[in-house]
């Protein structure tokens, strides 16, 4: 979580690699992993969690029912929204105090970058990549040839008045065959790159609302997930078997070992405790004000529209 919150990407590299961590595991206020990195902007680690995290939770909600898409979309984190969405964050799901969805988050904390990136992918919602079907003919040509062949032979006022109008350059359409050639030669549906890149799922790109496997779940390299906890088996009430317990060898250090009166009683270490040094806390940007535990903590980050009402609330001081 620190890690995330900070931005060490080489350390969350690194981790990805211990098969015993829980990577949804919450803090007090109920915050995972993904959720301080998506909130804070980190790209690069939210891609690390989607694609290298076996059994990532999307959906895991804090405790005033917030998903890691609508704290990005509150944040106006456009490139950790696409993130979620493309890896199969639920665009529809709401919180369960004001029932919005993250879009409608979006809107109302003045995140316009979100807003904007949200409808770009609802526009097309799967990503273009190589495929066995794939061909590389542009698929609005046919249509258009019969279009121009449907048509009449222009006039010859028309022909005249094409002639001298004047022609400005235009933004290339979403579409067309400017589009179709940057996609061609750009993505991975290129012919050239077929030689040196082939995805593990070909047929099944990356889509808007479809949950993708993570790359340790492509190579068969994942953990297996846990057991399910089973029931307790239902003894007889009448029935009571006294076992008696016996201390297992090889668990606990041996100066922590149950010993008889004679014999000699071994030496416990000795552990050494040293203040923390000013710089190291200072690295950590603690909070001046103690928490109810009278321990300090990492200090949140303020919202969009926190700071908003802050900078009106300082305004309104300084007019007075």
């Amino acid at each position: 979580m620190v890690a995330c919150y900070r931005g060490f990407r080489d350390v969350v590299a690194l981790l990805s690699r211990c098969p015993f961590l829980d990577v949804n595991q919450q803090d007090n206020g109920g915050d995972t992993a993904l959720m301080l990195a998506a909130q804070a902007g980190h790209v690069c680690l939210v891609s690390l969690l989607l694609n290298y995290y076996a059994g990532l939770d999307l959906e895991r909600r804090d405790q005033r029912g917030l998903t890691a898409l609508m704290k990005a979309a509150m944040r106006n984190r456009s490139e950790c929204v696409a993130g979620l969405l493309m890896a199969g964050a639920d665009l529809t799901a709401v919180d369960p105090v004001r029932g919005k969805t993250a879009l409608e988050w979006a809107l109302l904390t003045d995140s316009f970058d979100v807003v904007l990136r949200i409808r770009q992918l609802l526009r097309r919602p799967r990503v273009e990549q190589l495929s066995q079907c794939f061909r590389p003919e542009w698929p609005a040509l046919p249509g258009l040839v019969a279009q121009a062949q449907a048509q009449a032979a222009p006039s010859f006022l028309e022909r005249l008045q094409a002639t001298l109008t004047f022609s400005f350059p235009q933004d290339p359409q979403e579409g067309g065959v400017l589009d179709h050639l940057v996609t061609v030669t750009t993505s991975l549906a290129s012919p050239f790159l077929t030689t040196a890149c082939h995805p593990l799922c070909p047929d099944s790109p990356p889509a808007v609302g479809t949950r993708g496997k993570s790359v340790p779940e492509l190579l068969g390299t994942a953990p297996p997930p846990p057991l399910a906890p089973q029931a307790p088996t239902q003894v007889d009430p009448g029935l009571q078997v006294f076992v008696p317990y016996q201390v297992p060898q090889g668990i606990f250090p041996q100066w922590l070992q149950w010993r008889g009166s004679s014999s000699p009683r071994p030496q416990v270490p000795k552990i050494r405790l040293s203040k923390v040094s000013s710089s190291f806390s200072s690295f950590f940007q603690l909070q001046a004000k103690p928490s109810s535990a009278g321990q300090q903590r990492l200090a949140p980050p303020l919202w969009h529209y926190q700071e908003l009402r802050m900078e009106r609330k300082r305004q309104e001081e300084e007019a007075k």
